[in-house]
């Protein structure tokens, strides 16, 4: 049970239920997770709009899924990984390919993610040079800094909260 209540749509105030009612037409349900993001109307507002920012980001969809899995797994996030799971499923991951991403092994996007997360930003100059090698230049390197933070900042939410999982489990 979650440790943070949730904020329904007929208990939202008005500004914070249009952003609920447009993540719920996005989504097509309203996730927990904005649900209890609502608590702080300006934690959901920074929420949606860096992500939707984010979504503007040169690193293709498999790629941010890769970073969302690598990044969750390190924070221990069972809630944004079985998101996540789904979500890099309709992005053209296959089961086996989720699996590596969450382990930092699916790509250069995947590894730098999980190295960023596990060292709190502190890489040393191989790791940097591994990812350049790799083709993950300047703006790629800072766009992945930026969705690792995006993505800590629910997975430590998830964890505080215990927030209800409502997206089916993954399977690691």
């Amino acid at each position: 049970m979650s440790r943070i209540n949730t904020i329904s749509l007929d208990t939202a105030t008005d500004a914070t239920r249009t952003v609920l009612d447009g993540v719920k037409k996005k989504i097509g349900f309203l996730p927990n997770l904005f649900a209890t993001l609502a608590n702080a109307p300006v934690a959901l507002d920074t929420y949606v709009q860096a992500s939707a920012i984010l979504g503007k980001s040169s690193l293709s969809a498999q790629e941010k899924e890769a970073v969302y899995l690598a990044t969750s797994q390190v924070n221990g996030c069972d809630y944004c990984l079985a998101a996540h799971t789904l979500f890099g499923g309709k992005a053209g991951l296959s089961p086996q390919d989720i699996l590596a991403a969450r382990q930092g092994e699916l790509n250069a996007y995947a590894t730098l993610a999980y190295q960023l997360t596990e060292s709190r930003g502190h890489l040393n100059d191989e790791q940097i040079a591994a990812a350049r090698a790799a083709g993950i230049d300047d703006r790629k390197i800072i766009e992945v800094i930026a969705v690792v933070a995006v993505q800590t900042l629910t997975n430590y939410l998830n964890n505080v909260a215990l927030t209800d999982i409502d997206f089916p489990a993954s399977d690691a």
